[in-house]
Formats: structure tokens, C-alpha cells, sequence
């Protein structure tokens, strides 16, 4: 992607400029009936349909719905794009059938509805105030990282549903690289539940991985990977991050950090590479793995990301992004750091930074 050129002219029409203003204004709707529309059946019954499609009586008697319900959800589903009309009858389009089968838009829209939908509406206090406004829906928490372990259940899965996605496909790819150049003792900061962990010490039988993360986060993780083979080799290192007197432990050959930089805000993040750094010798690496919105070889993607920006505005701390390169290029060069290296997609749309201290 280049940013200069993909977006530098309006290459809109006046009907399509007006059609997509009227899109955005209409947006909530569009979403809950695309939802919807997923969540009941309908849009499956109708795709299961084929080239015979479904009446809207028929597709009342497929799903037990009332037949007002299904007509109004239908003919806004028409306009949408998601159904097509022939001759009384309904049919799943190409924009229904991604809804139904592409899993990221599915795991997209869970997570748009069950994490944000609601604290979106404070979007305008999040953006004034820099507070994630939106997270009060849930309680009195700072961070929803603080909020993760006492989030209601269907929150919590389809939060770590959209985070697990978008990981767990760049794991095999991500190990290819981290584990290349030698070096066992592997510190994960803001690893989580421990997923790739435990992807580390099944991929190499040497490694040894100690998770760094929050005393909350670090009780799931052990739960997570209890009774998983290799678990003897994860350890634990609970910590703050944000407290600018945490101390980095030192001795490891790397330090990984995947998905996580983008949980925090610029001076923050320069504070976490800071110290990581004090704690580095000259041959310890630092890996960053992140979705940089500006690195990604499709406008849709950069749309995606762009949008979950706004998650991080609203819900989840109020100052942090899905960064361009070049934001996280000069955090890393503030903390004393250098990037040796720089690996674009890997997995579904993740850069890897390969870093190590200035000489």
C-alpha cells in the first residue's frame, strides 16, 4: 500500500460519493440487520436455497420467525446487497455468501456487537477526554485488560475470538522466524493466555518461554496451558507494564512481542521498548509482530484495521492504535533501539520487526 497514491484523490463519482455518505449515515442499522440476518439462519436458509431461493413465507416457516419480522429484514437486506429478487423470490449474494464464510468478517462482527456496539456511543467523550469512555457499559475498570477476566462470558469469548484470529493464523510463520537464527530462552511480553507459548515449546523442544503480563492475565494463562504438554517450560513473570518502575527481567536470547504495542499509546510504548532495551545485551534480539494499517497490501485491510483503532479509542484504554510503520519506527529509534530487519505478510496481515540496541 502506498498512502500517497491510494489516498491522495477523490476518485468517488457524485452517485457513489452520495451512495457511501448515505451508507455511513445508515450504518447501526446496516450492521444489526447484516447480523442479524447471520444470527438466525435467514441469510443460511436462503444461501441453502441455491438457485431455487426462498419466498419470504417459506423462509418464515425455515426459521420461526414472524413474517413481519423476515419481510422487513429482507427488503433492507435487498438494498444492502446481501439478498437478490427474482420473480417473488429471495437469493444469497456474493456480499451474503462472504457474511456467511469468510471468517473474519464473522469474527469481526462478533466482536463489533458484543465487545463495542454500545460503548460506541461514547466515541465523542473517548476522543475529548482520551479515556476509553465506552468501557463504564461494563464496569469501572481502566483498561479492559484489567476487565478481561470478570467480563460477562459471551463478551469474553468473542473477545478473545477476534484476538486468537488474528494471531493464531501468523503462529507457524511467526515461529519460522523467531527460532531461525538460534536462542532459546524467549521472553513473551503480553503473552496472554499463553497460545504462542505453547505453540513456541511444541515447535521447538528446547525453547524455554517465560510469559510477562498482568497477575490477571498470567492466572489464565497458567490455567490455559496446565496438562498441555511442554508446559514445564512456560514460566511466569506477572508484571505492570504501564508502572514505569517495572523492570524488564534480563538473560533471554529474545524478547517477543506480538500484538501488543498496539495496546498502548506512543509514550507508553516507548516507555515498554525503553526498558526492555536497559534489560538487552548486545546480542539479545527484539521481535515486535504487529498490523501495521500502512504495510498491508489490500485497501480492505487497511480499512479493517483503521476501524479497530476505534476499539482501543472507546473500549479498551483511550490512547493506543493500530499503528503505521513509520509511528512505530520512531518509537523503537526513542528507546535506543534499532530495526534490523523488517518482515511484511506474515500470516493474515502482520509485520515483524526484528530489533536490536544502537551500538
Amino acid at each position: 500500500m502506498d498512502v500517497e497514491k491510494d489516498f491522495a484523490e477523490d476518485r468517488m463519482g457524485a452517485y457513489e460519493a452520495q451512495k457511501t455518505a448515505h451508507w455511513i449515515s445508515q450504518g447501526p442499522v446496516i450492521f444489526q440487520v447484516a447480523r442479524f440476518m447471520v444470527k438466525s439462519g435467514l441469510l443460511e436458509k436462503v444461501s441453502d436455497s441455491g438457485e431455487k431461493g426462498l419466498t419470504i413465507d417459506e423462509a418464515v416457516a425455515a426459521c420461526s420467525l414472524p413474517r413481519y419480522g423476515v419481510q422487513v429484514l429482507f427488503e433492507s437486506s435487498l438494498t444492502m446487497g446481501i439478498l437478490l429478487y427474482r420473480e417473488g423470490r429471495f437469493y444469497c449474494s456474493k456480499a451474503g455468501w462472504f457474511l456467511l464464510n469468510d471468517e473474519m468478517v464473522r469474527v469481526d462482527m462478533d466482536f463489533n456487537h458484543d465487545v463495542n456496539y454500545i460503548g460506541m456511543f461514547n466515541l465523542e467523550e473517548a476522543i475529548r477526554e482520551g479515556k476509553p469512555a465506552g468501557l463504564r457499559h461494563f464496569g469501572d475498570w481502566k483498561t479492559i485488560y484489567e476487565a478481561l477476566p470478570h467480563l460477562p462470558e459471551e463478551v469474553k469469548k468473542s473477545w478473545f475470538a477476534f484476538d486468537h484470529y488474528y494471531s493464531d493464523h501468523s503462529f507457524s510463520e511467526a515461529l519460522a522466524v523467531l527460532m531461525r537464527r538460534g536462542g532459546k530462552n524467549i521472553l513473551d511480553v503480553g503473552g496472554n493466555t499463553g497460545r504462542f507459548a505453547l505453540e513456541a515449546v511444541a515447535y521447538d523442544k528446547d525453547a524455554q518461554v517465560t510469559v510477562m503480563d498482568l497477575p490477571g492475565q498470567i492466572e489464565m494463562m497458567r490455567n490455559a496451558v496446565a496438562g498441555s504438554e511442554g508446559n514445564g517450560r512456560i514460566h511466569a513473570y506477572p508484571a505492570d507494564l504501564l508502572d514505569e518502575g517495572t523492570v524488564f527481567p534480563s538473560g533471554f536470547d529474545k524478547i517477543w512481542m506480538s500484538q501488543f504495542l498496539d495496546c498502548f499509546g506512543t509514550e507508553e510504548v516507548v516507555s515498554i521498548l525503553s526498558r526492555a532495551a536497559a534489560s538487552m545485551s548486545d546480542e539479545t534480539e527484539l521481535y515486535i509482530m504487529e498490523s501495521f494499517w500502512d504495510r498491508q497490501p489490500y485497501g480492505t485491510a487497511a480499512f479493517a484495521l483503521t476501524a479497530i483503532s476505534l476499539y482501543f479509542t472507546v473500549m479498551a484504554n483511550g490512547n493506543s492504535k493500530m499503528y503505521g510503520y513509520s509511528d512505530m519506527l520512531e518509537c523503537v529509534e526513542r528507546a535506543g533501539l534499532k530495526v534490523d530487519e523488517r518482515i511484511d505478510n506474515v500470516g493474515k496481515c502482520h509485520t515483524i520487526l526484528i530489533c536490536s540496541k544502537k551500538q
